[in-house]
């Protein structure tokens, strides 16, 4: 934390450097705003600086740097692992003031946007062109574009067109010595040296402060199908994922939910969600007239032991109805257990089924249940623990838990996050999930792009 003294003298710094009193607050009410995500983990920080151009960014780092305060740059704070809590104090620089799209440009098929920039804001713009930007989180209509990449967010049409990482393609940043630099080009390929954009996309925001990025479209599709099987148990649903990604036909969603996340959606959303052992909601988009053939093969991959029914939809009000389940079950599992460890897994597709049998034994063995649901098409399973701290046992057995369910994923040749990052949540588990070589080469790394490492201390790396 900043002392009395140093507090005074970053007041006059950050007026000389932003230029406006309303840019910056050191009060306890707004400062207090800042210091926690959807993790629910808490920090309150020094300052509150919101920069509104790249030389205010800049300047930031370089005066963070100069008087050793840590610098926490900070999106909509929509995520789960505490990613963007500053807790080493020191100033966090919002992004809110910069959301400019600056440039739609269709025929290279991309879009430059400032880092607080909405991914939903971004969407509505992009629509008129007859484009979209492939990441879609839950958190879309509240989460900032720079956010999406500083965790390389995925949803539900990574599955088909992939998550953050593969969707940019340029950034302007400043690193933690405070050198602004550009990396990558708008082009779609590139052979020319290192990749630093894939290098800083999922590092959050631990490398560089990102102030402008170059994005990767894609065309809307013409038309849509939406589909919803649902299976006995577990084991067939997850059977079928692993033949429907084996097929040619590529779904653009393939979202699971167990048997107990389909009794919660139920309980929260009624009838119109299915009793079963297991659903599939499969998406498949194109070309109006290739629909048919692209639905008859997700079917027939979808079909097998255990199918109970395989239902499409038939217009746009039943699409809803089919993902009501779906959006349901979020606010239904934090109703029932606010506490609950959410974790967002991922293996290989084909170990999904080993990954969901794996799991039902752990809950056994620990008393604890573990509700399951998420993007299958790339095995990105959200593991629920949901616990109850008030209960001795469960409070007691929860640790081993959520380590055996590491190690069932490690044992599969899965890793520990596919779209929320690692932040503080995870930290600990980074040696168990990353070569120890390979460890210490992201070490150095961090040491080359931040040597005083003032950029979001804390996170990701374990001490």
């Amino acid at each position: 934390m900043v002392d009395t003294k140093s507090l005074h003298k970053l007041t006059d710094r950050l007026l000389d450097l932003l230029g406006d009193r309303d840019a910056f607050s050191l009060e306890i009410s707004e400062r207090s705003v800042y210091a926690y995500d959807n993790s629910r983990r808490e920090s309150v920080p020094d300052a509150v600086a919101f920069p509104s151009t790249h030389e205010h960014a800049q300047g930031l780092v370089v005066l963070c740097r100069e008087l050793r305060i840590p610098l926490t740059a900070r999106g909509r704070g929509t995520n789960t692992t505490g990613a963007s809590v500053p807790v080493a104090g020191g100033i966090v620089a919002s992004f809110e003031r910069m959301n400019r799209i600056l440039r739609i440009d269709p025929d290279n098929r991309l879009a430059v946007v400032e880092p607080g920039v909405l991914n939903a804001d971004l969407q509505a713009a992009l629509k008129p062109h007859g484009f979209f930007w492939a990441p879609d989180p839950t958190s879309a209509p509240y989460c900032s574009v720079a956010g999406n990449i500083a965790c390389n967010a995925g949803g539900p049409r990574a599955v088909k067109y992939g998550a953050t990482r593969d969707n940019v393609l340029a950034l302007r940043a400043v690193d933690g010595r405070g050198e602004a630099f550009r990396c990558g080009k708008p082009t779609s390929k590139g052979a020319t040296g290192y990749d630093l954009v894939r290098l800083l996309v999922g590092s959050e925001g631990t490398l560089a402060v990102i102030t402008e990025a170059t994005l990767k479209l894609t065309p809307l599709a013409r038309d849509k199908r939406t589909l919803r099987a649902t299976y006995a148990d577990i084991g067939a649903a997850a059977a079928a994922v692993a033949r429907i990604m084996a097929q040619p036909v590529t779904p653009c969603a393939l979202e699971y939910m167990d048997d107990e996340a389909l009794r919660l959606a139920r309980n929260h959303a009624g009838d119109s969600i299915p009793e079963a052992g297991a659903m599939l909601i499969i998406e498949v988009d194109g070309e109006t007239d290739a629909l048919p053939s692209a639905v008859a093969a997700i079917r027939k991959a979808a079909s097998g032991d255990g199918l109970i029914e395989l239902h499409a939809a038939s217009d746009a009000g039943e699409v809803s109805a089919l993902w009501a389940a779906r959006k349901a079950l979020s606010p239904a599992l934090r109703t029932i257990a606010p506490n609950k460890i959410n974790e967002d897994v991922v293996v290989p597709v084909s170990r999904v089924p080993d990954l969901i049998s794996g799991l039902r034994q752990i809950s056994a063995r620990h008393g604890i249940p573990i509700v399951t649901f998420g993007h299958a098409g790339n095995g990105n399973i959200h593991v629920n623990l949901l616990y109850r701290p008030e209960d001795p046992a469960q409070a007691a057995n929860a640790p081993a838990c959520l380590s055996e369910v590491f190690d069932l994923v490690f044992a599969l040749d899965g890793t520990l996050s596919g779209e929320h990052g690692i932040g503080l949540a995870k930290r600990e588990f980074m040696p168990r999930a990353v070569d120890p070589v390979a460890l210490e080469l992201m070490r150095r790394i961090k040491t080359q792009f931040d040597p005083d490492g003032i950029l979001n201390p804390g996170k990701l790396l374990p001490d």
